[in-house]
């Protein structure tokens, strides 16, 4: 009997045992699973399973936002937003509003308008949506503001502007405890800008920007400018055209037919970059200008050479007059490019009016022959003083003379060269017939002056003076001396120059007394020009001050 209750118990000891081990086999296995699933995930830095306490805080949570959510049903619930927060109590609604600039630009003259990408940011205090709670400000959804009352604020002068909707509408609302409300956006305005180009590219330009209430006036909603904010500008504002001197800004009244509605304005005043047309316009011009007096240093008889270079200098002017206006509006005044180029090119016309009356007064002949006419006039000349036939060689065409003949032939050299040569005449009134045969050999002759001349004083001695063939006399002055003595026409170097150039048989260029009073008088009157133009726009007073509003483009 008791081996039967020992079998007995050992049996069931042994199904116990079976029964605690299968248990151990189920449980095992998702134990070690959940170890091994913590640890990949800690090892991959995901978050762990919650504990007992984390669930706690999200419930918490969770309570809160069916709170807040429940809390802005209530508000809404007799909420009406076809009405103004101050309509009850008869007070305007005053909306304090600032804008934070991004970027600007560009400025167009001929759509006459301008660009700008900024933070539009306006809050009002409406006493319907103050709670009681934990939070002192909600952050919510742009959807609230379907079902809230806000400003219907417009642009007066915009012309085509945006709000930003990528990726989603640039928006933001918050409301504080007391009822505050903050509304931003984001916007990209263009808006009108009337440009007064009479000063153009000197000027100085005031572009507004008026914001105000569609429908509401003066009597139910009031904007007013943040006194803290204003308007501001997100670091260094960069424009290719022109420089931002100041940005101020006012509160004002538009009257329309309803009445008085209040406006925001702020004025962006500028001042354009003059450096682009400095040197695609101004200087160019000038050196045009200058290059057109070369004609006052070329001899009377260079024709063609005198005209061809005032008519590339007039054309080439008139292209560039008219590149640019390319970029300009065609408006109905002349700007103060457009001066300076009338200017300009009235320079270069009379340039070629000078040369002109250089030509029908003074000049004689047709200028082809003029070089061996002259010597022509000289050797007869020079013959008359000597007392010798002007057509007969003297001792073996070597003249010998002295410096005092050669002093009293320069100062008759005006008269020779201002009146016409008549060639000589026989007795028989039949003219000379081998002038040409003369002239030629005269173009051989050369003369040697004496190293005793003193060339600096122009004083020379009694020394003979010979006339060979190649041989050359140099200049001592330096050649700048010489270039400063051709700018001044200096008359002393003039003469001098004279007695060299007869000494070797040639003739020194012929100079009109119009070219020589033109090479001072052109550049004297073009400076005189040129600073009263540009001291007038520098020396003009800029200040800004804020102009009476213009209510007839208002409606």
């Amino acid at each position: 009997m008791q081996g039967l209750i020992s079998i007995t118990l050992f049996v069931s000891l042994l199904l116990n045992g079976l029964t605690l081990s299968r248990q151990a086999l189920v449980i095992s296995p998702s134990r070690i699973r959940n170890n091994k699933d913590n640890r990949e995930m800690q090892r991959s830095g995901a978050t762990p399973m919650p504990s007992p306490q984390h669930n706690r805080t999200n419930d918490a949570i969770r309570a809160l936002s069916r709170n807040i959510t429940s809390l802005l049903e209530n508000l809404l619930k007799n909420y009406d937003s076809n009405h103004h927060p101050g309509y009850d109590s008869g007070l305007p609604t005053i909306v304090k509003s600032n804008i934070l600039v991004r970027s600007m630009g560009p400025f167009s003259e001929h759509r006459m308008d301008y660009s700008m990408d900024c933070y539009f940011r306006q809050s009002w205090q409406d006493r319907r949506l103050s709670f009681n709670g934990p939070i002192e400000t909600l952050s919510l959804s742009i959807k609230m503001l379907e079902g809230i009352w806000k400003p219907d604020t417009f642009i007066y002068n915009g012309k085509k502007s945006y709000l930003h909707t990528i990726t989603t509408p640039n928006k933001l609302l918050r409301i504080n405890k007391d009822g505050s409300i903050l509304y931003s956006v984001r916007l990209t305005i263009k808006a009108k800008c009337s440009m007064d180009l009479r000063e153009f590219p000197m000027d100085h330009q005031s572009c507004p920007l008026i914001l105000g209430s569609y429908s509401y006036d003066e009597e139910d909603l009031l904007y007013v400018w943040d006194e803290d904010q204003g308007v501001k500008f997100l670091g260094d504002v960069e424009l290719s055209q022109f420089d931002l001197i100041s940005s101020p800004y006012r509160n004002a009244s538009i009257s329309r037919k309803r009445g008085l509605y209040s406006v925001l304005q702020v004025s962006f005043n500028l001042r354009r970059k003059q450096g682009y047309f400095l040197i695609q316009v101004y200087v160019p011009c000038i050196l045009i200008v200058v290059l057109s007096w070369v004609s006052f240093w070329l001899n009377r008889e260079a024709t063609s050479d005198r005209i061809n270079l005032g008519i590339t200098t007039v054309l080439t002017l008139s292209t560039l007059a008219m590149d640019t206006r390319t970029d300009l509006p065609k408006v109905h005044y002349a700007t103060a490019l457009d001066w300076f180029i009338l200017i300009t090119f009235g320079y270069c016309m009379a340039s070629i009016i000078q040369f002109a009356s250089v030509h029908y007064f003074t000049k004689i002949g047709s200028g082809e022959n003029y070089q061996t006419q002259e010597i022509s006039v000289l050797h007869r000349k020079l013959m008359e003083i000597k007392g010798s036939p002007s057509n007969e060689p003297v001792d073996g065409r070597i003249i010998r003379t002295d410096f005092a003949d050669w002093e009293k032939l320069g100062a008759e050299l005006p008269q020779m060269f201002t009146t016409p040569p008549v060639p000589p005449c026989t007795p028989s009134g039949i003219e000379e017939e081998n002038v040409t045969a003369i002239m030629h050999e005269e173009m051989k002759l050369n003369i040697e002056i004496s190293d005793d001349e003193d060339e600096d004083d122009g004083v020379a001695t009694n020394s003979a003076v010979k006339i060979r063939t190649n041989r050359r006399h140099t200049d001592r002055s330096s050649r700048l001396q010489q270039l400063y003595y051709c700018l001044v026409a200096n008359q002393s170097f003039r003469a001098k120059r004279k007695r060299r150039a007869l000494a070797k048989g040639n003739i020194i260029n012929s100079v009109s007394k119009i070219d020589s009073v033109s090479r001072i008088l052109f550049p004297v009157t073009f400076s005189i020009i040129n600073v009263i133009y540009w001291w007038g726009f520098i020396a003009q007073n800029n200040d800004f001050t804020w102009n009476k509003m213009d209510n007839s483009k208002f409606y």
